[in-house]
C-alpha cells in the first residue's frame, strides 16, 4: 500500500545499498564535530558551509548520496549539486538511517 502512495505521488524507492555497491559516494554534510562523533565507513565529510568551495573536487558523473543528521542539511546539499550540473543525487536523510539501508542487503 505504501508503494502504491509513493507512486501516486512521483515518489521512487531508492536502493541505496545497490548504489553503494555501483560505487556511489556518500557525501556526510554535518559539522566535522556531528562527523567525529559516528559516520558511516567510506563516506566524506564536507559541511554543507563549505561544500561550494568542494564542488570542483566531487565527480559530477558519479552518483552522489547526501546525508546529515535529520536529512534537512543533506536537502539543501543535494540541491546544491543538482543546480551545479551533477546528474544523479540521492538525499539519504539521516546518516543512521542511511547507514541501516545500506547495510540491510
Amino acid at each position: 500500500m505504501i508503494e502504491k502512495i509513493k507512486n501516486l505521488f512521483g515518489v521512487k524507492s531508492v536502493d541505496y545499498s545497490a548504489l553503494v555497491k555501483a560505487g556511489a559516494e556518500i557525501i556526510d554534510v554535518r559539522s566535522k564535530g556531528e562527523y567525529a562523533g559516528g559516520h558511516i565507513r567510506g563516506s566524506k565529510n564536507i559541511p554543507v558551509d563549505s561544500l561550494a568551495n568542494h564542488i570542483s573536487k566531487l565527480n559530477k558523473n558519479k552518483a552522489i548520496i547526501t546525508c546529515c543528521a535529520s536529512g534537512m542539511r543533506s536537502g539543501v546539499a543535494k540541491t546544491m549539486l543538482k543546480n551545479n550540473g551533477f546528474k544523479e543525487v540521492h538525499n539519504g536523510g539521516s546518516w543512521q538511517s542511511l547507514q541501516n539501508k545500506i547495510s540491510k542487503k
